[in-house]
């Protein structure tokens, strides 16, 4: 029989198989508790969110290139129309250029709709990956003309009402 100065208090024996090493209660399956479960639906549901905003993103990616596409194609048609009277204005060599200016904004129209928005957002990554610096001035200059034009679009609402 064991000593019993090395059992617990209250204890007159040792049982067979009673102890437990850490290995095995690392294996015991605990109960999940109120905190596990709203984490794991919190997660759930951040997972759901950030796919639906990531869909989202693709779609309006895929409209404003289709748009762009779509504004490019009408410029180079422009561009083109107005060589003709080019060549009798200023002569043909400027209306040359502009036959060559309204074929590359058709080539660059054709580019753009044929684009696929995870292309360009993968094409957007890597650009940033290269060159962050020119992303953020890029980002800067865009989120300063956003302000502008909100700020205007609100301007004008409130001269509308006076």
């Amino acid at each position: 029989m064991a000593d019993p100065k090395e059992l617990p208090e209250g204890t007159d024996a040792v049982i067979a198989g009673a102890s437990i090493t850490e290995s095995e209660e690392a294996l015991i399956v605990r109960e999940p508790t109120a905190r596990d479960k709203a984490i794991e639906k919190l997660r759930g549901s951040t997972d759901k969110i950030s796919g639906q905003a990531a869909d989202k993103a693709r779609e309006l990616v895929g409209q404003g290139l289709e748009r762009g596409g779509e504004a490019l194609a009408n410029v180079s048609k422009l561009v083109g129309d107005t060589a003709a009277s080019l060549d009798d204005r200023l002569g043909e060599e400027y209306g040359e250029y502009a036959r060559r200016a309204a074929s590359a904004l058709e080539d660059a129209a054709g580019k753009i709709a044929a684009k696929n928005p995870d292309e360009l957002i993968d094409d957007t990554r890597e650009f940033v990956r290269k060159s962050p610096g020119v992303a953020l001035a890029g980002a800067a200059i865009i989120g300063f003309a956003l302000v502008r034009l909100v700020k205007a679009g609100l301007d004008q609402g409130n001269n509308d009402k006076s």
